[in-house]
């Protein structure tokens, strides 16, 4: 692709508004964060990727902005304290210490994920069933990743017009696969 046609690409790209607001998704394209994504980042969403391939989203996910955002979801969130025995609470009474030493470590390529708390809980026939509980900092993480791939992988199964997915149902499908406007039994599930 030449310089032109990229310049003219990214002319007909949506941008994110001047006043947007964190939270807000940017144009209404699901899980596009307007706090997140950048102009540039939403046109490359919008008109594609050279090669197909997304490079430097780590330094995303390390941004500030990103990681308060996560945090915020994950305090909504509740929940309880995981291995470390560090609860939503108390990581909150130093939220942003911690979310600066969690940047640093993302960063350096010194995160590690602590292991998942196990607990059993009832079901309701009497039997119980287990449940992993991640860390608070290993919830952030987890959500601010989310915050940063998920608009890559959805936007193409979203259809601005109707919100469904492209190609409708499983009858719209399987119609355009046979041809017919209704699906009909394969000759080969037929009996002989």
């Amino acid at each position: 692709m030449c310089e032109r046609q990229r310049e003219a690409r990214m002319k007909t790209a949506p941008t994110v508004p001047d006043g947007a607001k964190q939270g807000a998704e940017a144009h209404g394209i699901p899980g596009v964060e307007a706090s997140i994504w950048t102009e540039r980042m939403v046109s490359a969403l919008v008109n594609g990727v050279e090669g197909g391939k997304w490079y430097s989203l780590m330094d995303k996910v390390c941004a500030p902005n990103t990681l308060a955002l996560a945090w915020e979801r994950v305090r909504a969130n509740r929940g309880a304290a995981g291995v470390d025995g560090q609860s939503v609470e108390r990581f909150g009474a130093k939220a942003g210490a911690y979310l600066a030493e969690l940047a640093e470590e993302l960063r350096g390529g010194t995160y590690r994920p602590q292991a998942v708390k196990r607990v059993e809980i009832p079901k309701g026939d009497g039997q119980t069933r287990p449940l992993g509980i991640p860390t608070v900092k290993d919830r952030i993480v987890q959500a601010a990743v989310k915050l940063v791939i998920e608009p890559i992988f959805e936007f193409h199964n979203w259809r601005p017009a109707t919100g469904s997915v492209r190609g409708g149902g499983a009858r719209t499908r399987c119609g355009k696969l046979t041809g017919c406007s209704r699906p009909t039994t394969p000759m080969w599930w037929m009996p002989t």
